[in-house]
């Protein structure tokens, strides 16, 4: 894939910039609070980190990393720093060519994705254990072990072919979403300068939908259309998950979530799960060289996936250069983040909203820069007048309890 993070709005701030005292920081977490969170199932309905496992530089999941050297956010002893246990791994390929060719490629891409997820657990047996049903989070985390749900955030390697979701099930994923930037086979996206293909969800997303529904895995309707998550609302046989989204009534972008949607969603018993992705967060100001910059290092180096160890290395360094040369000086903050969330929390309450914050992928703010600093979002709900038990909740128990009911609505044989 090719500089997802460096080609966005959301790269991080150089090492001094990021350190410095600013306005949206969060408080730093008390004891207290730290103490309630491991207490707690911390959960992530979004990470993009199996990308980061699978980078040809040796990257360890085991090493602590630095965000400002190497843009990774996601580690274990970062984890068990923000107490965090967990969450759906994502299994995410670039929207490419709608014919067979591709579909063939990409097929093949997200499957060896998939066993990147399970070989990372297969390899540390004492620290990561595979989730396949809502009831496995806690025996889990009672074993002191990281949570690893799988999920699929582009449907668009199913091809033709909506069978195929049933080999994905079976290797372990238990969400999937739609459509990513662009239309696809299945779903209109919210991001597509072409505007809308299907007005909604194709004949065969309709399909794939009901393929879902029947084999018991979360419908996530993040990316995709407000007409599709129309559908999505309407047709599903089980509650709607937006992974990682945000609040409209805060930034009108595409990617974002208006307030009748959102209460339409809860009213079925679906989950906002509010994200920090810079660009979906507030409007931010321009900066043209840096991302001219970016994109001629982009050109320059080519695709991820076919670089060699000193490539990518390489890369890095120069992602470096760009960011002491051309700072990011109107990164979204701390508090930008928390107006999404404290929104949703005013418009459909602490049972229908989560957090998905799009590790990995783009996310992370100013104050909030790597999951060790998890726990101030818990000191600003808290701060806010929420209660422990609504805090629980929107960290892990409003997706645990969706799970549920989509278990509860799969046809046993579906799977078979």
């Amino acid at each position: 894939m090719a500089f997802r993070l460096l080609a966005s709005a959301a790269l991080l701030l150089p090492l001094q910039a990021a350190h410095a005292a600013s306005d949206g920081s969060g408080e730093p977490a008390s004891p207290e609070v730290v103490a309630l969170q491991r207490d707690m199932i911390t959960l992530d309905t979004h990470l993009d980190t199996p990308e980061t496992v699978d980078r040809p530089d040796g990257w360890s999941i085991m090493d602590w990393h630095d965000v400002r050297s190497d843009y990774s956010q996601v580690d274990l002893p970062r984890m068990k720093a923000g107490e965090f246990d967990g969450g759906f791994w994502a299994i995410y390929t670039p929207q490419g060519p709608l014919d067979a060719e591709h579909y063939a490629k990409v097929r093949d891409f997200a499957v060896m994705r998939g066993m990147s997820i399970r070989l990372m657990v297969a390899s540390y047996p004492d620290q990561f254990e595979l989730a396949l049903k809502a009831d496995d989070a806690a025996r889990i985390n009672a074993e002191g072990k990281r949570i690893v749900y799988m999920s699929i955030e582009n449907a668009y390697p199913l091809g033709m072919d909506v069978s195929m979701l049933k080999l994905f099930y079976k290797m372990g994923v238990r969400e999937t979403g739609f459509a990513h930037f662009r239309n696809n086979q299945f779903a209109d996206s919210s991001t597509d300068p072409d505007g809308p293909k299907w007005h909604g969800l194709s004949p065969l997303g309709l399909e794939l939908l009901a393929e879902a529904n029947k084999l018991g895995m979360i419908i996530d309707g993040s990316h995709s259309s407000d007409e599709v998550l129309d559908q999505l609302i309407a047709k599903s046989t089980t509650p709607v998950v937006l992974s990682h989204s945000g609040c409209k009534a805060i930034y009108d972008n595409p990617r974002n979530v208006d307030d009748n949607r959102l209460r339409a969603l809860a009213a079925k018993g679906g989950v906002i799960q509010i994200n920090s992705y810079g660009g979906y967060l507030r409007a931010r100001k321009p900066n043209p060289e840096r991302a001219a910059a970016a994109k001629a290092l982009s050109a320059e180096m080519g695709d991820e996936a076919n670089m060699t160890a000193e490539q990518y290395s390489a890369m890095l360094a120069k992602r470096r250069e760009i960011d002491a040369k051309y700072p990011e000086t109107d990164k979204p903050t701390f508090d930008d983040f928390m107006k999404h969330l404290l929104h949703a929390l005013q418009v459909v309450g602490p049972d229908h909203v989560g957090i998905g914050m799009d590790w990995d992928g783009g996310g992370g703010v100013v104050g909030l820069e790597d999951v060790s600093g998890l726990p101030k979002i818990t000191a600003a709900l808290l701060k806010a007048g929420y209660s422990k038990d609504d805090v629980a909740k929107i960290w892990g128990g409003n997706v645990l309890r969706v799970l549920r009911q989509v278990e509860a609505a799969a046809d046993p044989k579906a799977a078979e």
